[in-house]
């Protein structure tokens, strides 16, 4: 059997290669692939094989997917691209016979209306096209996404554009968890799982930070187009700013919540919480 996972210097994919092995995947049955497998020496160290690969160049997909009986399709980062280069993993994955293809989509996908969900949608729909035997996983945001601005928080408090929504957020470790199990027989086939943890709203993630700290954060609700702002003026490109107040706006319509227990399933126990996250983070 060999498993192939893309995007394995990245920090999902690595975990689930991890995962992978933790669950006692022979470290040679496992193909860690990324644009520089120099990134990935220490995974070659443990005895997985690494192969370089690039989502913009198709000769290189087929070659690292040689062999491949399941693969494990971690989505692009560049945001506008990912169409494309998603059509040529599918094509790859078809080219090579693939068993199965579990690939990372986004939750609610199919009617979160988010701009970060459109492209994930295409993906799916590609997959599905294709006659592949597919897991779609959509992952919820990652709990990361906020226990690493806690220094942020403390000194600015929690801002953003999601009214009352709550978002169903999950630690990439136990996004990972469940990758890994659905590549090993614990997924049914052809099947969409929506994935996250126990659902907070971001008054309650400042308030878990002040409970946490034992200082007072507050949370400032803003308009989109205000917030896009906030971010620019902290840094970030004003296409990516606007990309992630449109997730808020979408957090705040109910977008990044998720009904069922699909993640627990899959991992055998209950999500980690926020409050653990950030009990972990501090």
């Amino acid at each position: 059997m060999s498993i192939v996972v893309t995007g394995a210097s990245g920090h999902l994919g690595r975990l689930i290669v991890s995962s992978l092995l933790n669950r006692g995947i022979p470290a040679g049955e496992i193909v860690a692939l990324g644009r520089d497998t120099a990134r990935l020496a220490d995974l070659a160290d443990r005895g997985v094989t690494t192969r370089q690969a690039d989502y913009t160049d198709p000769d290189s997909l087929r070659s690292a997917f040689a062999g491949a009986e399941k693969l494990m399709f971690v989505s692009g980062s560049e945001i506008g691209q990912r169409i494309a280069q998603h059509r040529n993993v599918v094509a790859a994955a078809r080219e090579a016979g693939v068993g199965l293809v579990v690939y990372t989509s986004i939750a609610n996908a199919d009617r979160s209306g988010m701009i970060l969900a459109s492209e994930h949608l295409a993906t799916e729909r590609e997959i599905v096209g294709a006659g592949l035997p597919y897991v779609i996983l959509r992952n919820g945001w990652y709990l990361e996404n906020y226990t690493d601005q806690v220094p942020t928080y403390l000194q600015f408090g929690v801002t953003g554009s999601a009214g009352d929504g709550r978002v169903s957020a999950a630690t990439r470790a136990d996004l990972a968890e469940a990758a890994a199990a659905a590549l090993t027989g614990a997924a049914e086939t052809n099947r969409v799982y929506e994935l996250g943890g126990e659902a907070f709203t971001l008054t309650e993630l400042a308030e878990e930070v002040s409970r946490q700290t034992g200082r007072a954060v507050g949370y400032t609700d803003l308009p989109a187009e205000k917030f896009t702002e906030v971010l620019v003026g902290a840094g970030l490109p004003e296409g990516f700013a606007a990309v992630l107040a449109d997730s808020d706006r979408g957090l705040s319509r109910g977008a990044l919540h998720v009904d069922g227990d699909d993640l627990a399933k899959l991992i055998g126990r209950q999500p980690t919480t926020l409050a653990e996250a950030l009990r972990a983070a501090l």
